[in-house]
């Protein structure tokens, strides 16, 4: 991907060079197909431009079924305020796992996914990732829009029991005594706007 800088800044052609040169990830989508990014948005996945256009979205994430979960998430806020935001954990093409901060912008309001603009930032060297299973990003989910462990139960389909057995497990591997301590030891997440992606139910 060759720019010419010069003949930009002569021209005062600028919307190429700063989007493709942004010290930032962005990515453009169509119904969830990237059709354009920069380099920082490859460069973050482990990925190229090219490699990257015209794929699904749901490569970046660590499993379809994490996609499937997290993807419409976003649709209402953006029908409504035509802004969104999140922290979630992604994919890179090597399969490490690290949190991403997404902020997005609808060109089409009334289909919100149609069309968009999205930046992503790495967080990893404030938030570094901490093995968590699929079903242990699931519970950390819940937890974090405030749901009691009847109320994860109920939404997952398992015990009361099995919800506390998990909570507990997870305040043991971050060697904390109770949830506000544990989205503490995150990184300090906590809120409607962190979203681990768990399986789909």
């Amino acid at each position: 991907m060759k720019i010419r800088t010069d003949d930009c800044y002569a021209e005062g052609s600028f919307a190429e060079l700063a989007f493709t040169y942004a010290p930032i990830g962005l990515v453009v989508t169509e119904m969830r197909v990237i059709r354009a990014c920069n380099i920082a948005f490859a460069d973050m996945f482990g990925y190229t431009c090219d490699e990257l256009r015209n794929q699904m979205f749901s490569i970046l994430y660590p499993s379809v079924e994490e996609f499937v979960n997290i993807r419409d998430r976003g649709v209402k806020q953006l029908s409504e305020t035509n802004t969104y935001r999140d922290e979630r954990i992604m994919a890179r093409k090597d399969g490490a796992l690290f949190w991403c901060r997404v902020r997005g912008h609808s060109f089409t309001t009334d289909d919100p996914l149609a069309r968009a603009v999205w930046s992503f930032a790495d967080l990893s060297a404030e938030r570094p990732y901490v093995q968590l299973t699929r079903r242990e990003r699931e519970i950390l989910s819940h937890l974090s829009e405030g749901l009691t462990s009847k109320e994860i139960a109920l939404q997952l389909d398992i015990s009361h029991r099995t919800v506390e057995v998990y909570r507990a497990k997870l305040l043991r591997k971050f060697h904390v005594s109770n949830t506000s301590s544990l989205f503490h030891s995150l990184g300090g997440i906590d809120g409607d706007h962190v979203v681990f992606a768990g399986e789909k139910t």
